[in-house]
């Protein structure tokens, strides 16, 4: 019994590290560019887009040709979010020796 007592300790200690790692990520901005600089988008470590930037002289380009760098933008935008993410919940999870990818 006294191995349960240990385990719900740890899941209390790993719950109080998420909630810190999550409130961390929700501070934390990562701005990726593109298109030279052109386009700039900020999200926060949990995917929440804060910003989208233009240079008004990149709206003098082919219409087609702006589309896809915004939306490679946001798609690397969203990966390092992601990654981000997932690599701080990553060394949480880890403690949870005998839980491999329970996070």
């Amino acid at each position: 019994m006294a191995g349960v007592g240990k385990l719900l300790k740890q899941a209390q200690k790993m719950q109080k590290q998420m909630q810190v790692i999550q409130e961390e990520l929700a501070e934390k901005v990562i701005e990726v560019s593109s298109g030279g600089g052109a386009i700039q988008i900020a999200v926060t470590g949990q995917g929440e887009f804060k910003s989208v930037k233009i240079d008004p002289e990149f709206l003098k380009e082919d219409a087609e040709f702006i589309e896809v760098t915004v939306l490679s933008a946001i798609q690397e935008a969203a990966q390092k979010a992601k990654d981000t993410s997932e690599s701080a919940m990553g060394s949480v999870s880890s403690g949870m020796g005998g839980f491999p990818g329970l996070i």
